[in-house]
């Protein structure tokens, strides 16, 4: 397990982190995942035992229970909160009141203390903004965050979900009120969908921010068990939840390359798709999730999966981006500004 830097922190996370959006399975997150306790712990413990040192939950994830089943089994293994780097989100709604949902000052402490309550923890290392809230400014978001950071109860901020130039709005006005910045994004990013190459992954790497992809593989789509022949697979969440959106053609292509490379390395495909994204730059740590031990046990695999040249260009070609405006211009334009040989 190889471990990188979190954006321009020095601090360490490990290039793959347990996601725990299967621990419980209440209301609408039963069709994800409904680990109990016991598998929580087992699952939690196998990951930190590889070499997983960052944990990623979310308050909303089956409605608060995610975070407290997290908390519970840090305790039950005796990990000190030292060794992990624990991150979760905000935004989401969380009661019924009119104020139990957004990105307000009001919100952000509210969720903040209910987190840590949930989770058992003393603080939060990373705090992510969990959506995009319409209503609240940004200065006022920005400002709930740093009222968070001074009060030690949060210790560094990412974002997700947001388009690259609402990022730099934000770590903007950030930047010139002195408050603190976000040093990471939590993006949907597969080989399936490389959407965020368009703008958030060039931000990430001109500004330095930490990339963590979320769902790698697609909500299981890239997992080898569909095909075009096979679109249903019985065992899996894309059965019943059919998200996040993927253009399933395009992807069945990608699955045919996915399973042809996994065979000449006797792997599965999954394992395939996730060493892809490894490699991406701009990546720091791939969020894994798994119902089952050894699915989890063969997506940490991934870290030892080493894909040759040839293999990497073979996914980069099938799984291309259609080109988009200004993109197109832009690298039509830059051929005239290259170095002379």
């Amino acid at each position: 397990m190889k471990y990188n830097q979190l954006g321009k922190t020095g601090v360490l996370v490990s290039e793959l982190c347990l996601g725990t959006m299967t621990f419980g399975g209440k209301g609408y997150w039963k069709s994800i995942g409904e680990l109990p306790q016991e598998e929580v712990n087992a699952i939690t413990k196998t990951a930190i035992d590889s070499g997983i040192n960052f944990i990623d939950t979310a308050n909303v994830y089956s409605e608060g229970l995610s975070e407290t089943m997290l908390g519970n089994a840090i305790k039950s293994l005796g990990i000190s909160q030292q060794n992990l780097v624990v991150a979760t989100k905000l935004r989401g709604r969380m009661g019924t009141g009119a104020n139990q949902i957004g990105l307000s000052r009001l919100h952000i402490a509210d969720s903040v203390d209910d987190s840590l309550q949930r989770l058992g923890l003393s603080h939060i290392d990373l705090l992510y903004l969990h959506g995009v809230d319409t209503l609240t400014p940004l200065e006022e978001t920005m400002r709930g965050l740093e009222d968070v950071v001074r009060s030690g109860k949060v210790r560094y901020l990412g974002i997700s979900n947001h388009p690259a130039w609402m990022v730099a709005k934000a770590n903007g006005i950030a930047d010139k009120m002195g408050w603190t910045k976000f040093v990471a994004l939590q993006n949907y990013y597969s080989i399936a969908a490389r959407d965020i190459e368009r703008e958030l992954v060039p931000l990430a790497l001109s500004e330095g921010l930490a990339v963590m992809p979320w769902s790698p593989l697609a909500g299981g789509f890239l997992s080898g068990k569909f095909t075009r022949n096979n679109e249903v697979a019985g065992d899996s969440r894309r059965d019943t939840f059919d998200f996040p959106p993927v253009n399933k053609e395009d992807a069945f292509d990608i699955i045919d390359v996915l399973m042809e490379i996994g065979a000449s390395h006797q792997v599965s495909a999954a394992r395939v798709a996730l060493a892809y994204i490894l490699k991406k730059p701009s990546v720091t740590s791939v969020i894994i999730g798994a119902k089952k031990h050894e699915q989890l046990l063969d997506n940490i695999a991934a870290t030892q999966l080493d894909l040759t040249a040839n293999e990497f260009q073979q996914l980069e070609a099938v799984s291309a981006l259609t080109p988009e405006y200004p993109g197109w211009m832009i690298e039509r334009q830059a051929m005239g500004r290259l170095p002379q040989d």
